[in-house]
């Protein structure tokens, strides 16, 4: 009997191949941030279209330089076709009219140059964007509208963080990517987790008994989970 992420893989590579080829297009491009769920996506697509896969590296200034050199590694490792695209003057060009900027409004500007980018390659390459979103982050509303949230098909969309790291050991994706903190890397320092207030091993099991389960606050409570975290998610959702 195959193992869930065998059968996963096979699905999704067949699913990215089906709503790819009925456009009439035959190419993909994927924007590769050196984050795992990136990585996860770049591997089944180069499974599903070969060396018709694009994958887009677009650092910026606040980039670690970790994220470009594991991205680059994965691309090494997967003999993926890639392109570093910074974004860099983009901002350089808002922050003069935007001095006092907060983080949140800088990264959100970053990931839509970012789209906004992948999106102008994908009409040169006559290709459709690959989605990179998991499903905790989309049940959370952890993204950037117009930005990371934009795509023509997301493979991931229904699997939670918690599975993208087991997914992810199961495609061989490169370590030094599977053991970083998740991060979208759009200011120094930025933890998604910290960001949120809690790990998402303990957002994914709650959304597993309030989404997958429909069982009520109440029950969430009696199982053990605090009220202010579970109304937290409620409200999110």
């Amino acid at each position: 009997m195959k193992k869930k992420y065998e059968l996963l893989k096979e699905y999704l590579v067949e699913f990215l191949k089906e709503e790819t080829f009925k456009t009439g297009l035959k190419k993909a491009v994927v924007g590769l941030s050196g984050g795992i769920d990136s990585a996860v996506v770049a591997v089944l697509c180069k499974e599903a279209f070969g060396k018709d896969l694009l994958a887009v590296l677009m650092p910026s200034q606040f980039s670690s330089k970790s994220s470009v050199d594991d991205a680059l590694e994965l691309c090494e490792k997967f003999d993926i076709a890639h392109e570093i695209w910074p974004i860099d003057e983009y901002l350089k060009a808002y922050l003069q009219k935007n001095k006092d900027a907060s983080n949140l409004r800088i990264g959100n500007f970053s990931a839509r140059m970012r789209m906004s980018t992948l999106y102008d390659i994908s009409a040169r390459e006559a290709a459709l964007v690959i989605g990179t979103s998991n499903k905790s982050e989309l049940l959370l509303g952890y993204g950037t509208l117009f930005g990371d949230l934009a795509s023509a098909i997301n493979p991931i969309g229904d699997l939670y963080k918690s599975e993208i790291f087991e997914f992810a050991k199961e495609l061989g994706v490169v370590e030094s990517i599977i053991s970083k903190p998740p991060s979208a890397d759009l200011w120094d320092g930025q933890s998604d987790e910290e960001e949120i207030g809690f790990s998402y091993a303990q957002i994914d099991r709650a959304f597993y008994g309030l989404v997958e389960e429909r069982r009520s606050k109440e029950e969430m409570i009696e199982e053990g989970f605090e009220e202010e975290f579970i109304e937290m998610l409620q409200k999110r959702l």
